[in-house]
């Protein structure tokens, strides 16, 4: 569909990926940074149902990433705000589909993260989790690792809106050190204590692949079979990805959703 939006030429972008290549290779993104992903696993395959032309066709197991040393811009750290803008149509049911980010949980290098379907979400006041089904996860790690006394990362904040299934939806995060945060088709998704999800530590400084559809994974070549049980992984339609180095605006992100989805 054509769309009015102006991503490129918004403040702190990084990345914004459109999808409009038309064959394998060359998923090189627009605006300030021209960073290639890399499609692992088999060809990623082209689908005309999109947001703004193309879409990717992500079958689970697929995924695509950016080495780390080829992507220093988005290695986000430290005192550094961060957004990710994602257009998904999921096409399956799995728990904890990983949407983009930097997130190596093998090697402790969780940095920050989109997520879609995890099946628990955290209380802030309380770092204790509730059931979920089909949400949107933003997440922010400040020690690399599980969080402390925890089994796994807390630190993430969680929408109440269900995405549908075969649905097109645009989900967000953003994270101003004060909050995470998660949007869903334009608005703050708020959600109790769940989301914004109050938070103020710095995002953590380690070295992780930039990667889409699926968690960083160097150590395990043969996924999905060498993979845990639950062989995460998000499989559906991508219509469109971008990366800021700043936390977006409650309004920049509804004029995103106005611009690019209003005909979907």
């Amino acid at each position: 569909m054509q769309n009015d939006n102006n991503i490129e030429n918004m403040d702190d972008l990084i990345c914004f990926w459109d999808f409009q290549e038309d064959t394998h290779g060359d998923l090189t993104s627009k605006g300030p940074y021209r960073y290639t992903l890399e499609e692992m696993n088999g060809p990623v395959n082209r689908n005309t149902d999109g947001i703004f032309g193309n879409s990717l066709e992500i079958i689970r197991g697929q995924w695509l990433r950016i080495k780390q040393e080829d992507c220093p811009a988005l290695d986000i750290h430290g005192k550094q705000q961060v957004s990710i803008v994602a257009w998904v149509k999921r096409r399956s049911d799995v728990h904890w589909q990983y949407i983009a980010g930097v997130w190596d949980e093998h090697n402790a290098a969780r940095q920050y993260a989109l997520f879609t379907c995890g099946h628990k979400q955290t209380d802030y006041t309380t770092l204790t989790r509730t059931d979920a089904e089909h949400q949107a996860h933003g997440y922010v790690s400040d020690v690399g690792g599980a969080t402390p006394d925890r089994p796994f990362c807390f630190s993430y904040a969680t929408g109440k809106s269900k995405l549908t299934y075969d649905q097109w939806a645009m989900i967000a995060f953003t994270y101003d050190h004060n909050a995470i945060k998660v949007y869903f088709n334009g608005k703050l998704d708020e959600n109790s204590n769940y989301n914004p999800f109050v938070w103020d530590k710095p995002i953590y400084n380690g070295e992780a692949d930039f990667t889409v559809a699926q968690r960083a994974v160097p150590s395990w070549p043969g996924y999905p079979e060498g993979m845990p049980e639950n062989k995460v992984g998000f499989g559906g339609l991508l219509g469109g990805l971008a990366v800021f180095n700043r936390a977006i605006t409650a309004d920049e992100i509804t004029r995103l959703y106005q611009s690019t989805m209003n005909k979907k």
